[in-house]
């Protein structure tokens, strides 16, 4: 491979996957834990992402859970799960596909796995996040944008 054909070929890497921020609260304990344990739970998330240099990003994945008992509040845990990513030569409509959809999915199952190592140290029952599509949810979102400007 020529120089120049290095020089225009895709690279992708995972560089490093790291907790960024985390964060477990249980305001109502002890008295929390003698309630009949029928949670409800609301999950917030979001992702960004920041171009480190040319050739790298950082990816964040952030998660807030709130756990609640009617409502009184069990437990609130947020997390900033994040990765730094090696993004070479890749096209911009790709690239924001890679930033939205698979990196995330990179980042998930260890933000899953950090969330439910903290719940179970916080004495409570354990919680397994279901599997997110971040791809579809990427496509979700790049079809609402194309429908909002249709419209206006």
């Amino acid at each position: 491979m020529t120089d120049q054909q290095q020089a225009h070929t895709a690279n992708f890497m995972i560089q490093k996957i790291y907790i960024k921020d985390l964060s477990f609260e249980a305001p109502n304990s002890p008295a929390i834990f003698t309630e009949n344990w029928k949670p409800q739970a609301n999950m917030e998330m979001n992702t960004n992402f920041e171009k480190i240099d040319e050739r790298h990003y950082e990816v964040v994945l952030k998660l807030t859970i709130t756990a609640k008992l009617e409502e009184k509040v069990a437990f609130i845990i947020e997390l900033k799960q994040a990765g730094i990513f090696l993004i070479e030569n890749i096209e911009e409509n790709n690239l924001n596909a890679l930033l939205h959809g698979y990196c995330p999915t990179a980042l998930f199952p260890y933000a899953r796995d950090a969330i439910a190592s903290q719940v179970f140290r916080g004495s409570f029952p354990e919680l397994n996040l279901a599997p997110i599509n971040f791809d579809a949810l990427y496509l979700q979102g790049q079809a609402q944008q194309v429908n909002t400007s249709a419209i206006n």
